[in-house]
């Protein structure tokens, strides 16, 4: 199981850091959601920064563990957070949020039954 747990890290820190870039550059597809949202884009550097936090977490969490279950509710939080964004202003493509929250969720409760909760 602990291999499918790190698998699954690097897999989910590796998207985490693309979406991270997107927004430290200012993408025009992640500034477009920015805008349809109604977030500042002046947020997009510090918003990008959590996901940056939330993938370098990740990765860390495969031999620190509580690092990896700190980063792992982050992420969750995060998700939930942006899928109420969405749901604020009536936008219903949700499906990437879904996703990264899955993805998220999965290392989490992968992390802890690899790791335990120490």
């Amino acid at each position: 199981m602990f291999a499918v747990y790190v698998l699954l890290a690097v897999l989910t820190a590796a998207v985490l850091a693309y979406g991270a870039g997107l927004d430290f550059v200012r993408h025009p597809s992640i500034a477009a959601i920015a805008d349809r949202l109604g977030v500042p884009r002046t947020w997009m550097v510090p918003l990008g920064a959590c996901l940056a936090a939330g993938s370098a977490g990740l990765l860390a969490g495969i031999a620190v563990p509580w690092i990896g279950t700190a980063a792992g509710v982050g992420l969750v939080l995060y998700f939930v957070g942006a899928i109420g964004a969405h749901l604020r202003v009536g936008d219903l493509r949700i499906g990437g949020a879904l996703v990264f929250l899955a993805l998220s969720v999965a290392v989490l409760v992968l992390g802890i039954a690899v790791h335990g909760v120490d």
